[in-house]
């Protein structure tokens, strides 16, 4: 490796940076994420860091004198000063400004000794020498580009899919180029130039324009589907003004005595199950309206007698007891009771409906406002009736069929029958539900909205570029007379309509039959899949509150906005990561989030935007939007249904990421840093993702856990307190050597792992993150080598170097916990360092199989089995629904033969202590006995205590921030008060007591 070390491969203060990214999941009004739904995008400060960590010299912020030691020090604490202000959401400019600075003249010096002539940051400014280049090959919603520009860099996107493409052009490209006015262009806002023609006055005002233009247009032709409500509270005696197209109105205002519709809430319903009754039976789970201090709202269901059909009531009250029912007490994972004659509908009989094109919906309530007041208004589909004598607030959906139909006949648009994938379990489709094409996620009247819309956005770009209209729809009336509008370039005008474009993708989103309320209107991706929903709101899109035309377009005007300043315009392209058009050594770095086998269907998941990307500006990316839905077959995802097994998808997902690691290898400089973002939570799964990356020619120099989660990192228990993303740094490999493991590698790997768990124990990283980190630098003595072999010539595989690394990580571990030398701590017993380890690693946190399964690497102790950990009456474990926890003194103490020797073999010292713990604290007199019988090495036990008690890691100022051992509340306490009065409890009772001659006696 060069002596080139950047700042991530040496530090990074990422309690900081952890804490700045989950605060900034809470940000909304301009953040990236407001622009366009993309799953699993990283928060912009962890990207920030990775990007800065990766271009900046690891000997920026080092003294130029004092005590070497002193310096090392000095060095961390001036770089985790910068980083953290570097790394605020948003930023300040002043930071900002700073990094670019720093990042140039480290850039100028490489391209000083890279070309042999001397390169100023001045240089680079002006255009005579290249900024640094910075590429994430799988770019997705464009969160590392677009910080590659903040700082400074020229930024390259690459995707495969379709919807990521047209993100990035809204968040890399289209902002930068067109954001600020223009007074040579074009435009509908700017001031008039001297032809007295108006100039373009920024992407945002422009986008804003022509998103009330297509708003009127839409309000033209559908705004008698939702029509105000007369307001059943109102007193004024005088006769309502007549409101039906009051939406069409350029004043916008509200004629007195109504109530604007804001969201109609439905159920789904099947036919009972018991052929003698027949009623219509509810799906609805739960039907809260609202809950806030002093004002519980829900629906109450009533099944009148000698009907068929419930009804809903709204009930109202200050507390939730007052409302006299459980709103939460209906269907259960579609298992619905009959409320005439109990008769249950299970999931299987719904299913089997649904199938059968026999599966309804019901209305519930209407959601309202009242102008000029806060707050909403909840009727009942039978108050909303009474408030309108008796007229229907929907149109009926034989209407509504009709106007689809002529709408597509006039405009050339057609219904989204694209089909879904049934077999794609992540996607209600393929849950067995009759759900099959697209058009199925919408009812009739959001159908007719969105189609609506999407005629809209496609006329707006013909009047923007002078084209003739041929939508059917009316010019837009300007105020007094018609003005026509005078034609914009067509890339400006195509910017502005693919913003257009996004704002419809966001109404869809809120406006499907999958979008559910909760307490306003949700959206359909609640989580990073398609599932169904029993109960689902349909918005009101021309309202402006949530979830309406309006709103979207606040959301996407505000990101635009704040997206102006970042930088240049970055190269966005849209092509396989296996296979990049870029020459060899393009990049100064390569960061990348790469998807992990089948966590995220990213391209089924985004066909829900697809089919209406194809609408509205299909046209104008032909080359993007060519095909019926987004391209699957090279998409680097593990997916069993399109492969033959669950074998063939991880075999497939593997080389292509295998293929994509080697063309980052290919394109990147010599000495050039690669960044894999890691969504994983440990180091389960890492050998696949090693192994890649070694085989790819590169050398795995340090890993980066940080907590990218809009959650606390200590968590209440039963949550796993651990990193939601792992960033592992790596750089070209120079040769293709093989090694010897016991020559070369073992050696190094200790050497490398004790200076690192030493390293970072000082700098106060502790915890599952010190052990995340400590691996990955345990990497970089495997990877340095294109093979590694045993002395017997096989090759040693990842799996087993990685579980290797691991074992000595937490040996390393325990001698710093224990404060004492490995021949030391190999003196306690396997369960006890292992219940230690957890408890320094996780706290009291619940593991899956795979993590809680690396504790047990260098313990000689095993999970499972006849003398497993969560095995028999004294389980030390307890394993549940796959899941392993811990248990603690309370679970564990009362059991008389926990501690004792079986069979002259000296119990677990954790088994004693946990013992003593219980005795202490509930049978104090029987201690003594205990101790009689049982006989632990009290130095050894006192180590165990202490260790977790926190006080063997107590008064270490000098080695770092303190470090914990964090158990339950209860045992910390039972422990506290133990170890202040171990003297006269134990030592004294065990001094007086001759070893027990055990097997495992010295």
């Amino acid at each position: 490796m060069t002596d080139d070390r950047r700042l991530i491969e040496d530090y990074l203060p990422i309690e900081a940076i952890s804490k700045e990214a989950s605060r900034e999941k809470s940000v909304r009004k301009g953040h990236i994420s407001t622009l366009h739904l993309w799953w699993a995008r990283r928060p912009l400060v962890a990207c920030r860091a990775a990007v800065y960590g990766a271009l900046v010299p690891a000997s920026r912020f080092r003294p130029a004198n004092g005590p070497e030691e002193k310096r090392d020090s000095l060095t961390r604490a001036n770089a985790a000063k910068f980083v953290e202000r570097l790394c605020q959401y948003p930023g300040s400019p002043q930071a900002i400004a700073e990094a670019q600075k720093h990042i140039l003249e480290a850039h100028a010096e490489r391209l000083t000794k890279e070309t042999g002539n001397p390169v100023s940051v001045q240089d680079i400014v002006q255009g005579r020498a290249p900024r640094p280049k910075v590429l994430d090959m799988f770019a997705g919603g464009g969160a590392i580009p677009l910080e590659a520009l903040r700082l400074g860099c020229e930024a390259y996107a690459l995707d495969l899919n379709p919807v990521a493409h047209i993100i990035e052009l809204c968040t890399l490209v289209y902002p930068q180029k067109y954001g600020k006015p223009d007074p040579n262009a074009r435009g509908m806002t700017g001031p008039k130039n001297a032809k007295g023609e108006t100039t373009w006055g920024g992407l945002a005002e422009e986008v804003r324009y022509w998103g009330n233009w297509v708003l009127q247009k839409v309000k033209a032709e559908i705004s008698d589907l939702y029509p105000l409500i007369p307001d059943p509270d109102n007193n004024d005696e005088r006769p309502l003004v007549k409101a039906e197209m009051w939406q069409s109105s350029e004043r916008e205002t509200v004629p007195p005595g109504y109530l604007v519709p804001v969201a109609y809430l439905w159920t789904r319903t099947v036919r009972c199950k018991n052929p003698s009754c027949g009623a219509t039976v509810p799906l609805v789970r739960q039907t809260w309206l609202c809950k806030k201090k002093d004002r519980y709202a829900a629906l109450r269901m009533i099944a009148p007698k000698g009907e068929k059909r419930v009804r809903f009531e709204v009930v109202e009250s200050h507390t939730e007891k007052g409302l006299g029912f459980d709103p939460a007490g209906f269907s259960k994972a579609g298992n619905a009771t009959c409320p005439f004659c109990g008769t249950v509908a299970d999931s299987d009989y719904v299913k089997a409906e649904g199938c059968a094109k026999r599966m309804g919906e019901q209305m519930m309530a209407i959601v309202c406002t009242r102008p000029g007041r806060q707050g909403k208004v909840y009727l009942s589909v039978e108050q909303a009736l009474e408030a309108t004598g008796g007229t229907p607030v929907i149109p009926p959906e034989e209407e509504i069929q009709k106007r689809i139909e002529a709408l597509c006949r006039k405009t050339g648009l057609t219904v989204p029958r694209e089909p879904m994938d049934v077999n794609d379990p992540t996607t209600v489709a393929g849950r067995g539900f009759g759900i099959k094409t697209f058009s199925d996620l919408f009812t009739p009247r959001q159908m007719l909205c969105l189609l609506t819309f999407a005629a809209a956005v496609r006329e707006a770009y013909q009047t923007m570029v002078g084209q003739a209209g041929g939508t059917g729809f009316q010019p837009l009336n300007q105020g007094t007379g018609r003005m026509p509008v005078p034609p914009l370039d067509e890339e400006r005008a195509k910017a502005v309509v693919t913003y257009l474009a996004v704002i419809l993708d966001r109404l869809a989103d809120f406006n499907s039959v999958l979008a559910t309320w909760k307490e306003s209107a949700g959206h359909t991706f609640g989580r990073q899949a398609l599932p169904m929903a029993w109960d689902f709101s349909e918005v009101n899109p021309l309202c402006g509150e949530t979830g309406s035309w309006g709103s979207q377009q606040r959301y996407a005007i505000e990101h635009v906005d704040s997206s102006i300043a970042n930088g240049l315009p970055a190269t966005v392209t849209r092509g396989s990561a296996t296979a990049l058009p870029w020459p060899d050594g393009t990049f100064d770095a390569v960061i990348t989030d790469p998807p992990y086998y089948d966590n995220i269907q990213y391209a089924a998941l985004s066909d829900f935007f697809y089919v209406w990307l194809k609408r509205t500006i299909g046209h104008l990316y032909p080359e993007h939007f060519g095909a019926e839905l987004s391209p699957k077959k090279n998409e680097a995802v593990a997916s069993p249904w399109r492969h033959k097994s669950k074998v063939d998808a991880r075999k497939a997902y593997e080389e292509m990421m295998a293929k994509s690691f080697a063309e980052a290898n290919r394109v990147l400089k010599p000495g050039g840093q690669m960044v894999v973002v890691y969504a994983h939570k440990t180091t389960l799964g890492w050998s696949t993702l090693v192994d890649a990356l070694r085989k790819a020619g590169f050398i795995v120099t340090e890993a980066w856990p940080l907590d990218t989660e809009m959650k606390s990192r200590l968590v209440a228990k039963g949550t796993a307190a651990l990193a939601s993303s792992i960033f592992l740094v790596a750089r070209k490999r120079e040769g293709t050597e093989t090694g010897s493991y016991e020559d070369e590698v073992r050696p190094e790997l200790e050497q490398i792992v004790r200076e690192r768990v030493d390293s970072l124990w000082k700098m106060g990283i502790t915890g599952a993150d010190l052990v995340i980190a400590a691996v990955g630098a345990g990497l970089r003595a495997f990877t340095r080598f294109a093979r590694v072999e045993y002395a017997n010539g096989e090759e040693v595989p990842a799996e087993k170097f990685l579980a290797e690394v691991e074992g000595v990580v937490l040996e390393t571990l325990l001698e710093k916990i224990f404060g004492m030398a490995g021949s030391g701590v190999a003196a306690v017993d396997g369960p006890s360092r292992f219940y230690v380890l957890w408890r320094y690693t996780y706290k009291v946190a619940e593991m899956e199989a795979g993590e809680a399964i690396v504790f047990t690497y260098g313990q000689n102790v095993e999970l499972d089995g006849a003398k497993g950990l969560s095995t028999g009456r004294h389980a030390l474990v307890e394993k549940k629904k796959g899941k392993y926890r811990l248990r603690d003194f309370t679970e564990r103490g009362e059991d008389e033969k926990l501690g004792l020797p079986d069979n002259r073999t000296a119990a677990p010292l954790i088994d004693a202590l946990h013992r003593i713990l219980w005795l202490v604290e509930n049978q104090p007199r029987a201690l003594n006995k205990f101790l009689d019988e049982a006989r632990p090495n009290r130095e050894r036990l006192r180590l165990v205590a202490q260790a977790l008690a926190g006080t063997a890691l107590a008064g270490k100022k000098d080695d770092g921030p303190d470090h914990t051992v964090v158990t339950t509340a209860a045992e910390q306490a039972a422990l506290k008060k133990l170890v202040a009065n171990w003297r006269a409890l134990i030592d004294q009772r065990l001094a007086e007591l001759p070893l027990l001659a055990t097997e495992d006696s010295p």
